[in-house]
């Protein structure tokens, strides 16, 4: 949308002599789209130049110069704020005219009460309304005529409104896309064999698979929408131009809004209801979900950033007074630096504790040594899976039915969605009223989904998860020693829930689950020859425990070999930034 005025004056129109007073107008010229003020490849289309002359024509007739002129390309006439008539409008209250030109009242208004208060600024300005196509003027009949004129643009516009609002929903109800492609994809013109223009909408060749590629990379849960900003500006990924907007990198908040978008996935969300679309889909419906889920997680957890990393801060406790204890550092005279693990409950002098600093190095000794107490044999590990396999075997047994019964009951709520489109397409209801029936359908279908995945997660992912936690404690020990900082970090939050070290400098661990309970079978195996059961629990969801995430998403719960296969080794001199 433009908006520009013309400061010069025009010519005197033919037959005005100096001697005669000179009558002054002002000419308003107005475009509703884009697409209008800039058709032909021009600056102005065809419209502008053509009202143009039909002012000037106007002007000649009443012998008036036209001192201004005021254009709106690219605006509604449906309201009255515009750049170019408001500019006006300040332009006659300051500088007496005698006439304001349009080409027709619908190009200075559409809204029957734009129009009574546009006049009334005219009118007491001293200013006569004359249009360069249509009969009016200040006499009765030319009032009557201005207001059948104005309430007949009027009616046009809101009848225009409602059918390219029919025109849209039925455009959408046939999988249509009724907006601006997103990108990743271009509105493209076509031709069909009869010679008709086809609007449809392609895949972008080449911002296509960089989309595809934000959704892969933000599942896998290693990056932030900030940290994927940055990769996609570094792989090359732009807007797409327009006529007056060059390529530019995408925001923050549009890359937000593009990894919410269903339109990747096959779905248009038009109004607030969704529909499936007859566009090429970028990705699967199960990883746009998947990004979902992580995005509403870390909305509502936020990590910060630390200034000092270090793969054992956060994790360690003092074993006096069960404070958390803080990385620190200590510089000698020499200007060599030392890192200390602190008490945070003494150095904030938060409690009485007087447990004295821990190095760095002794730190990380005694972690590293306290994976040899839970590395089981490779013997103790076949026995524990075999009773992992029988336990889920019995749990899951007499369960079909309970499947069934959910998955007749999806196909239900999928039938009932179907049929509300339909009879939304056939104006049997509403759009407020499909909404709501959409939510409570959604609402329905995801419970069931997420119970047939609890089923499915309990029984073959929780199986696997065992199976996988076990098969890491018979390497824990050595794994532990030849990983990097970053796996040990990963390593010590998936297998314990608190490392405390107490003051005799000696490590008391808490494992998490399910490795204590590993553990605890693995040291009644070996007591007494394996005749004990593995452990029952009241609900399967304790085989899934709250670390399981972790592991899963970083490392797919492959034997820790980890890729870092040398080791950073740490003595008590480190730099600060270590």
């Amino acid at each position: 949308m433009s908006t520009t005025t013309a400061p010069t004056l025009t010519p005197a129109s033919p037959g005005v002599t100096d001697d005669m007073p000179v009558l002054l107008a002002v000419s308003y010229l107005r475009v509703s789209t884009r697409e209008q003020a800039e058709r032909g490849g021009t600056d102005e289309g065809f419209s502008i130049p053509a009202q143009r002359e039909a002012n000037q024509r106007k002007a000649d007739e009443l012998g008036a110069r036209v001192v201004r002129e005021f254009i709106d390309a690219g605006e509604s006439a449906r309201s009255a704020d515009r750049d170019g008539l408001q500019e006006m409008l300040a332009f006659i209250a300051a500088t007496r005219v005698q006439f304001c030109l349009v080409h027709k009242l619908d190009r200075l208004a559409r809204n029957r009460a734009d129009d009574v208060k546009i006049h009334e600024a005219l009118i007491s300005a001293g200013v006569t309304l004359v249009s360069a196509t249509e009969s009016i003027d200040q006499t009765p009949s030319g009032m009557l005529v201005h207001g059948i004129m104005s309430s007949i643009a009027e009616f046009y516009s809101r009848n225009l409104a409602t059918e390219v609002t029919k025109g849209l929903t039925q455009k959408v109800a046939q999988g249509g896309t009724p907006m601006r492609a997103p990108i990743g994809y271009l509105n493209v013109r076509t031709t069909d064999e009869q010679g008709r223009e086809v609007r449809t909408v392609e895949v972008d060749p080449e911002r296509a698979p960089l989309i595809r590629w934000a959704f892969q990379q933000y599942a896998t849960g290693e990056t932030s929408v900030s940290g994927l900003l940055r990769d996609l500006t570094a792989r090359g990924l732009l807007t797409v131009p327009t006529p007056k907007r060059p390529s530019k990198p995408l925001g923050k908040n549009t890359l937000y809004k593009l990894l919410t978008n269903p339109y990747y996935a096959g779905v248009i969300r038009y109004k607030g209801a969704l529909y499936p679309g007859a566009h090429e889909p970028l990705i699967d419906p199960a990883l746009f979900d998947q990004v979902q889920s992580l995005l509403r997680a870390r909305t509502a957890k936020m990590t910060r950033h630390v200034q000092h990393a270090h793969h054992l801060k956060g994790l360690l406790h003092c074993g006096t007074c069960g404070s958390r204890m803080l990385l620190d550092f200590a510089t000698n005279p020499r200007g060599t630096t030392y890192a200390y693990f602190v008490c945070s409950g003494r150095a904030a002098k938060k409690t009485t504790c007087t447990r004295r600093a821990v190095p760095v190095a002794v730190a990380e000794r005694l972690v590293a040594d306290s994976y040899a107490s839970i590395t089981i044999s490779d013997q103790t590990y076949r026995d524990l899976a075999a009773k992992v396999d029988a336990a889920f075997d019995a749990r899951m047994a007499g369960r079909d039915q309970e499947i069934a019964d959910l998955m007749a009951n999806r196909a239900k709520l999928e039938s009932e969605s179907d049929k509300l489109l339909a009879a939304h397409f056939a104006d049997a209801i509403d759009l407020p009223t499909l909404k709501r029936h959409q939510d409570r359908i959604r609402a329905g279908l995801a419970d069931v989904n997420r119970r047939l995945a609890e089923h499915d997660e309990h029984h073959t992912g929780g199986r696997a998860f065992l199976h996988d936690s076990l098969r890491l404690l018979t390497d824990a020990h050595h794994a532990y020693a030849r990983s990097g900082d970053a796996d040990r970090r990963l390593a010590n939050q998936g297998f314990y829930t608190r490392l405390d070290i107490t003051d005799d400098e000696q490590l008391s661990p808490r494992l998490a689950e399910p490795f204590a309970t590993i553990i605890r079978e693995a040291s009644k195996h070996s007591d007494d020859g394996g005749e004990e059961p593995l452990q029952e629990h009241d609900t399967p969801t304790h085989v899934a425990c709250s670390r399981k995430t972790l592991w899963v998403e970083v490392r797919g719960l492959e034997p820790l070999t980890l890729c870092l296969q040398s080791r950073c080794a740490t003595n008590c001199a480190i730099p600060p930034g270590g």
